[in-house]
């Protein structure tokens, strides 16, 4: 017996047959939508394997299972679908946790299948033997650990349902001897919540405080994305004439030719932003958790408004009033939510439509003197940013400036463009630039903040979205953890394009050495060979940039080649080693040395 999926149109057996768990493994995968797992093959789970492509599931190759578990992330973020990791036992799954724990910050539905030692074997020590489920406690919302082979649809099943539900990583760990045998199973099918706008207490609480706001501020986090509620997210920012920031790292969260549209909140985001929501005698805070780094002090402003009301909307309840003090928080789905207030501040009259047109002309007033800061911003302007720019023209010519190549970068950018950056200081800066109009557009490695993400994580959205435009940022510190992928994405063509800041440090650490420790360098720079040169090793074009007019014919002529020619470029920007601003002057002391062979490192 067997019916088709409502969703994909794909074969699903139904009703309780015999099957081996293999076939219960595969066919609860095929009933969830899976057509593409990134990996490396392994015998743990060969048995499986060999029916993924009657089944209609691709397995990616990749070069390191970290990049599997970065290109799920990538996939999961832009479709709102799964992503699937898949790896040997025991090294093969290791090699996964990183990439799981920057899934997890990002509350992306990623699913990883950990085959696991025999069950004969366990306890042993034998080959590639791992205890598996400790690894991934901290980084998942789910484990489901297949105890009888007779129960592999079950747990298969709900791994998928539970990524979804609770908004992040699962993971499905499972013997190695489990996938053989006999069984009689029932493939179940998928669960989806429908999530409400909240309680009607709180919503109504909500709408009373935003009736009477002077000057009401909406903070569009990622939740906005997630629920798919950017339109509803523009209505009730147009029924406030409230300005719109993004949280941190969500620049795709709210569409920047929008005139409500402010710009980034967090390291390196938007001043007209900082100053308008500093402003705010209430705050909505829709779909964001508000993560302590992305409300800390930025371009010498303390921008949080202390006095200001916060209405926090969040579908994990566990994060309301966590990190700030709020006055109303609503568990619930931020489209839905936004949604409900509007519908219920329709017809009312409210105190801030009085002040509608000031405010309209306060944001454009804020965003134009950003912008215009931003066109003069060519390069940093400290001491040991200036000193590296002088030397460095002295011996190897005028190299860029980062931010003049971001902005640059910027204006090149083609429609529906998807970016991902690594973690890095030139990266980070690219938060002042990086502007989108739709969704599903910007992935960073969020609050892990892991190197070696952006590449992959590109490839995973380009396999899912192979119709749009996709471009990496990463430094060369990021980049060296990382650019073996590019074997990846030219083996199975996925193209992507890849801008790599080559200035030969790793600087948001050097920065501190900088600011701390009286430029006393360890262990910070990074000479290495050409990068494009590399690239064209791996099969990948190459193209190197070291002049300011080359920069958006470049990255035009790679998208293109991308689109077109199916081809996958990196382009290698040569840069100074000036540096921005740290990520975190509050997290680092001046020294203090008592020991006298060390009194001079002050």
């Amino acid at each position: 017996m067997s019916e088709q999926t409502p969703d994909t149109g794909r074969v699903v057996a139904s009703g309780p047959q015999k099957m081996t768990p293999s076939e219960a493994f595969v066919e609860t995968m095929v009933a969830n939508g899976v057509t593409d797992i990134f990996g490396i093959m392994g015998s743990a789970f060969m048995d499986a394997m060999d029916i993924f492509a009657p089944a209609g599931i691709r397995l990616i190759p990749v070069v390191h299972e970290q990049g599997a578990g970065h290109m799920a992330d990538g996939y999961a973020r832009v479709s709102g679908r799964h992503g699937v990791v898949i790896g040997q036992n025991g090294p093969g799954i290791s090699n996964c946790v990183t990439a799981i724990a920057a899934a997890f910050w990002a509350h992306s539905p990623v699913v990883i299948v950990t085959p696991e030692t025999g069950t004969m074997g366990q306890g042993l020590g034998g080959f590639q033997e791992a205890d598996q489920l400790p690894m991934f406690r901290e980084f998942t919302k789910y484990q489901g650990h297949v105890n009888n082979p007779k129960r592999m649809a079950e747990f298969t099943g709900r791994v998928f349902d539970r990524a979804m539900s609770e908004i992040g990583p699962t993971q499905l760990n499972i013997p190695r001897d489990y996938f053989y045998g006999e069984i009689t199973a029932e493939i179940p099918r998928p669960q989806r919540l429908d999530r409400g706008a909240g309680g009607e207490r709180s919503l109504d609480e909500a709408a009373a405080l935003l009736a009477k706001a002077e000057f009401p501020v909406i903070i569009s986090g990622g939740g906005v994305v997630m629920a798919d509620g950017v339109e509803e997210c523009k209505a009730l920012a147009e029924r406030l004439g409230a300005p719109v920031v993004n949280s941190y790292l969500h620049n795709d969260s709210f569409p920047a030719s929008h005139p409500q549209w402010c710009g980034p909140l967090g390291y390196q985001g938007s001043k007209a932003a900082m100053k308008l929501i500093a402003k705010a005698d209430v705050v909505v805070a829709l779909g964001s958790r508000l993560g302590p780094f992305g409300t800390l002090p930025q371009h010498g402003m303390d921008y949080w408004p202390k006095d200001a009301k916060i209405i926090q909307i969040d579908a994990d309840h566990k994060m309301l009033g966590l990190v700030k003090k709020i006055t109303v928080g609503i568990c619930g789905d931020a489209k839905a939510s936004a949604a409900a207030l509007t519908e219920r501040l329709a017809g009312k009259t409210l105190a801030c439509d009085a002040t509608a047109e000031a405010r309209a002309a306060d944001i454009k007033s804020e965003k134009d003197a950003w912008e215009a800061e931003l066109d003069g911003w060519t390069h940093e302007t400290d001491p040991f940013s200036l000193d590296m720019i002088e030397e460095q023209a002295s011996e190897e010519g005028n190299w860029l400036h980062p931010r003049e190549v971001l902005r640059e970068l910027e204006k090149a950018m083609p429609e529906h463009v998807m970016v991902s950056t690594d973690i890095g200081n030139i990266n980070s800066v690219a938060n002042s630039y990086l502007r989108f109009e739709e969704p599903r557009s910007f992935f960073a490695p969020m609050s892990f903040g892991n190197c070696g993400y952006a590449l992959p994580t590109i490839i995973g959205a380009k396999t899912a979205a192979p119709d749009r435009p996709a471009v990496a940022y990463a430094g060369d510190g990021a980049w060296g953890m990382s650019m073996g992928e590019i074997m990846t994405a030219v083996r199975h063509d996925i193209p992507v394009t890849a801008v790599v800041f080559h200035n030969r440090q790793w600087g948001a650490e050097k920065k501190n050495q900088v600011d701390f420790y009286n430029r006393r360098f360890v262990a910070g720079e990074l000479e290495s060979e050409s990068f494009a040169g590399i690239a064209q090793a791996m099969g990948a074009e190459g193209i190197v940039v070291e002049k300011l007019d080359e920069v958006g014919p470049a990255l035009k002529r790679a998208v293109d080649a991308q689109m077109n020619e199916g081809k996958t470029t990196v382009i290698e920007i040569m840069c100074t080693r000036e540096l921005g601003d740290p990520f975190r002057r509050d997290a680092l002391s001046k020294p203090v040395r008592f020991l006298e062979k060390y009194r001079d490192y002050v």
